[in-house]
C-alpha cells in the first residue's frame, strides 16, 4: 500500500513537472516570437528611415535654395496656423491607435469592425470642423496677425488653402495608419513612406523647372502627394483587413468612451501644439518670417534624427498596449525600460556629433544657413531626447485608458511654455532661443510628474524606473561628452577636428553606454548578438 502511494506521488510529481515545463516552453516561445516580431519590424522601419532621411536632406536643401529664406519661412508659419487649428486631431490619433490595438488584442472581428467605423466617423467629422475653423478663425489670423510681406500675401493665402485640404486628408488617413501599425505590418508602412518620399523627390525636380510661383507650386504638389497617400492607405486597409472596412456607425457607448479618452488628451495635445506651432507663431510675431526659416530647418534635422528613435518605439508600442490588455505586466515593464532607456541613448548617439559640429554640418548641407539655425538646432535636439524619454510613459498610460489625472497634470504643465515664452519676449527683451530653453526646463519637470502618475497605474515601482532608466542615462549623459568637448575646444576649426569630434562623440556614447549604461544581462545579450552576426557572416563567406 505504501509502495503504491509512493508510485502515485512520484507519477503525480512527474506530471506536474511536465506540465510546468510545457507552460514554460510555451511562454518562452511566445516571448521569442514577440522579440522576433519587434526586431523584424524595427529593422524594416530603419530601412525606411535611412532611405527617407537621405532623400529628405537633399530635398530640404533644394527647396530652401529654390524658395529662398523668406518664402520657406512663410510656408512653415502658415502651415503652423493650420496645425494649431487641428490640435484635437492629435488626441484622436492617440485614441485611434489605442482602441484599435486594444480590440485587436482581446476583441472579436465584429467589435474591431465597429471600433474602426466609429473612429473613422469621428475623424471625418473633425476634418469638416477643421475646414470651418480654418476658413474663419484661421483666415482672420493669417490676414491680420501674421507678419507676411505685402507682395507675398496672395501666395501665403494659396499655401493656407492647400494646407487646410492637406490637413483634412491627413486626419481622415489616421484610422488607416493606426490599423496598419496595430497589425504590426511595418513593411507596408515602410513601403508607403518610401513611395511618399520618392514623390517628394519628384517635387524638387518640378519645383526647379516649372516657371510659376515656386511657393504656390510647392504647396499644390505637397497636397497632391497627400491625396495619393490617403488613397493607398485606404486601398490597402480595406482589401487586407476585412474587419476594417468603413461603414457609418453610431454606437453611443463606444462614442462616449472614445470622446472621454479624447477629452482628457486634448489638454496634453494643446500643449504639444503650443510648444511646436505656438512657439513658431510667437517667433514670427516678434522676429518676422526669416526666423521661421531657421526654426523650420532645425525642425527638419530634428525630424530626421528623431525618426531613428520613433522607428524603435513604433515597433514596441503595439506590444506595450497588448501586454497591458492581457495583464502581462512583467513583460510590459521590460518593454517600458528598454524603450525609454535605449530611445534616449540612441538619440544621444546621433545628436551629440551634430550638437558639437552644427555650424559645419549645416553649412555643408544647405550652403545658405539662416541666422539662429545653429543654436535652434542644438536646443531642439536636447528637447527631442526628453520627448523620447517621455513617449513610452505616454503610450503606457494610453494603454490603461485612465487619463484624467495624467492629462490634467501633464497638459497644464506643458501649456505654460507658450505664455512664459510670450512674457519673456514681450517684457524681458530676450533672444529668440530663450523660448526653447523654457521648453526644455518645463519638459524636465513634467517628466518627473509623468513618472509619479503613470508607474503606479501599471504596477511598476518608481524606484525600479529610476534605477533601470534614469541612473544609467544620466551617467552616460555626463561622461560621454567629456572627451569630444576637450577636442572641440582645444583643436583648431578644420576638417581634421570635425572628423575627430564626430568620431569621438559617437565612440564615447557607445563605449560609456556599453560599460556604464547597460546592465550585465544586457551586455551579455549584445555580445551574443554580435557573435551571431559575425558567425553568420563567416558562414555566408
Amino acid at each position: 500500500m505504501q509502495l503504491n502511494k509512493a508510485y502515485f506521488l512520484f507519477y503525480m510529481y512527474k506530471l506536474i513537472c511536465i506540465f510546468v515545463k510545457l507552460i514554460y516552453i510555451e511562454k518562452l516561445s511566445m516571448i521569442q516570437e514577440h522579440r522576433q516580431r519587434i526586431t523584424r519590424n524595427t529593422l524594416i522601419l530603419y530601412f525606411r528611415m535611412i532611405f527617407t532621411m537621405l532623400v529628405s536632406l537633399y530635398t530640404s536643401r533644394v527647396v530652401l535654395n529654390t524658395l529662398g529664406v523668406e518664402d520657406f519661412g512663410i510656408y512653415n508659419v502658415v502651415g503652423g496656423v493650420v496645425a494649431m487649428l487641428s490640435f484635437i486631431n492629435g488626441s484622436l490619433s492617440a485614441a485611434s491607435s489605442r482602441y484599435i490595438t486594444y480590440e485587436l488584442a482581446i476583441g472579436t472581428p465584429e467589435s474591431l469592425r465597429k471600433t474602426f467605423s466609429c473612429v473613422m466617423t469621428i475623424h471625418i467629422f473633425i476634418a469638416l470642423l477643421i475646414a470651418i475653423l480654418g476658413e474663419t478663425v484661421g483666415s482672420w489670423f493669417l490676414l491680420h496677425e501674421l507678419k507676411i510681406p505685402e507682395n507675398r500675401l496672395h501666395s501665403a493665402i494659396w499655401v493656407f488653402q492647400c494646407s487646410i485640404l492637406s490637413t483634412m486628408l491627413s486626419i481622415i488617413s489616421v484610422p488607416y495608419n493606426a490599423t496598419i501599425i496595430a497589425h504590426e505590418k511595418m513593411n507596408i508602412y515602410a513601403y508607403i513612406s518610401i513611395m511618399d518620399v520618392m514623390l517628394k523627390l519628384g517635387i524638387v525636380y518640378l519645383l526647379v523647372i516649372l516657371p510659376f510661383d515656386k511657393l504656390k507650386i510647392y504647396a499644390l504638389l505637397i497636397l497632391a502627394i497627400q491625396i495619393f497617400d490617403v488613397f493607398v492607405y485606404r486601398w490597402y486597409t480595406s482589401t487586407r483587413f476585412k474587419a476594417c472596412k468603413f461603414k457609418f456607425t453610431w454606437d453611443q457607448s463606444l462614442f462616449k468612451d472614445i470622446f472621454i479618452f479624447v477629452g482628457w488628451t486634448i489638454n496634453g495635445n494643446l500643449a504639444v501644439i503650443g510648444y511646436t506651432q505656438g512657439l513658431n507663431i510667437l517667433l514670427n510675431l516678434f522676429f518676422g518670417p526669416a526666423i521661421n526659416a531657421a526654426r523650420g530647418i532645425a525642425v527638419q534635422v530634428q525630424t530626421v534624427i528623431q525618426n531613428f528613435c520613433n522607428n524603435f518605439q513604433v515597433a514596441l508600442n503595439p506590444q506595450l498596449t497588448k501586454s497591458y490588455a492581457q495583464s502581462n505586466f512583467e513583460y510590459m515593464h521590460k518593454l517600458l525600460i528598454i524603450s525609454s532607456k535605449f530611445s534616449f541613448l540612441l538619440l544621444l548617439l546621433l545628436s551629440m556629433p551634430i550638437i558639437f559640429e552644427a555650424q559645419t554640418i549645416l553649412k555643408l548641407w544647405l550652403n545658405i544657413v539662416p541666422e539662429y539655425t545653429v543654436i535652434f538646432l542644438r536646443l531642439i535636439l536636447c528637447s527631442s531626447m526628453l520627448t523620447a524619454l517621455a513617449n513610452p510613459l505616454i503610450i503606457s498610460v494610453h494603454a490603461t485608458g485612465k487619463l484624467k489625472i495624467f492629462q490634467l497634470v501633464e497638459g497644464s504643465m506643458l501649456l505654460t511654455i507658450v505664455p512664459i515664452s510670450y512674457l519673456l519676449l514681450k517684457f524681458c527683451n530676450v533672444p529668440p532661443e530663450a523660448v526653447f530653453i523654457v521648453h526644455i526646463g518645463i519638459e524636465i519637470c513634467t517628466q518627473f510628474a509623468r513618472m509619479k502618475i503613470v508607474l503606479p497605474m501599471i504596477n511598476m515601482k518608481i524606484h525600479d524606473y529610476i534605477k533601470n532608466v534614469l541612473f544609467p542615462i544620466t551617467k552616460v549623459l555626463i561622461l560621454s561628452p567629456i572627451i569630444p568637448f576637450i577636442i572641440y575646444i582645444c583643436m583648431p576649426n578644420n576638417w581634421y577636428s570635425f572628423i575627430m569630434v564626430c568620431f569621438t562623440s559617437a565612440f564615447s556614447v557607445v563605449i560609456v553606454t556599453y560599460y556604464i549604461g547597460c546592465q550585465k544581462h544586457e551586455r551579455v545579450f549584445i555580445k551574443q548578438k554580435i557573435y551571431t552576426i559575425i558567425m553568420n557572416f563567416k558562414l555566408k563567406k
